[in-house]
């Protein structure tokens, strides 16, 4: 079987972190687009079991949460009319919590913006979170009742209600509305004020936007497969929480500010991930297998 170097392997997965298409990733380092899927896939999965087992019982005072859009294959008012009928063909949703002290993307779902998905998220920041925290998010009413659902009273919870208007040089068609507002309402517990805010969490749906190419706006460059989606958010996080510098942090990452590691990771160190997380190859030709209890010997 034919095995990508180490240092190609290293530089399509930092070319994918860094915004470049596939399709110019498979250009610049000379391989078959299959090639760069077939590696998107391996790392998606390897990174969500490192992020599933290595980021838990984080000590965070503050959480911030929010959603940023996308789509997959088509927009949503053309879903119905696409002759290709594709899995999860339409709007995408990715929520993510981020810790406001170490810039910590603490977990993340894709899905649609719904009352299902606000729960799931919920349910599994809950599960990750060592102590009580302040929560923010934006005025999503879905926040409410998962919120109430999963932490209880054991949560200090409020929303910022962002409030927008026109521009002073009239419309303009690509440029976001003006904010003119914002209302902050305490829902449970007792919310310091002067952290309400979403800031930080808005901030990193910009650096998502700039870091994956298929969440650049008003281009082709959108996902064409749902789980291809879930895997590029998969080691866009790790590479964020684990292997990024972090300038407001000093120089260190994410997860080394919240605790959950001493070093910097390298792309090299998510190359080692893939392979322990790879299985072992089926046997060729004649051979066949003969199952032994949990083992699998020729």
């Amino acid at each position: 079987m034919n095995k990508l170097p180490l240092e190609k392997r290293v530089q399509i997965l930092s070319m994918l972190c860094e915004g470049s298409s596939m399709r110019s990733i498979s250009r610049v380092a000379d391989v078959s687009i299959n090639t760069v899927s077939k590696l998107l896939v391996d790392a998606g999965e390897a990174c969500a079991a490192f992020h599933n087992e290595k980021v838990r019982a984080v000590k965070s005072e503050r959480i911030q949460c929010d959603e940023i859009w996308t789509f997959n294959y088509c927009k949503q008012a053309n879903a119905p009319k696409t002759k290709k009928q594709t899995d999860r063909r339409g709007d995408v949703w990715t929520w993510s919590a981020l810790d406001a002290d170490s810039k910590l993307i603490v977990t993340w779902r894709v899905g649609p913006r719904n009352s299902d998905t606000a729960f799931d998220f919920m349910s599994d920041l809950k599960g990750r979170l060592a102590n009580r925290v302040q929560l923010t998010s934006d005025g999503l009413r879905a926040y409410i009742d998962a919120v109430g659902k999963t932490f209880g009273d054991d949560v200090d919870f409020a929303q910022l209600v962002k409030i927008y208007g026109p521009s002073s040089e009239g419309p303009r068609r690509y440029s976001p509305p003006v904010c003119v507002g914002a209302i902050k309402t305490e829902i449970n517990g007792g919310p310091d004020p002067k952290h309400i805010s979403t800031s930080y969490i808005e901030r990193q749906n910009l650096t998502m936007r700039m870091s994956m190419r298929r969440f650049t706006r008003l281009t082709n460059a959108f996902s064409k497969k749902f789980l291809n989606h879930c895997h590029a958010l998969a080691l866009y996080f790790v590479w964020y929480n684990f292997c990024r510098q972090h300038k407001s942090l000093g120089g260190v990452s994410p997860a080394m500010e919240a605790g959950l590691c001493d070093t910097l990771m390298s792309m090299e160190d998510i190359a080692a991930l893939i392979e322990l997380a790879a299985l072992p190859p089926k046997p060729r030709g004649r051979y066949r297998t003969k199952k032994l209890g949990n083992a699998t010997n020729l």
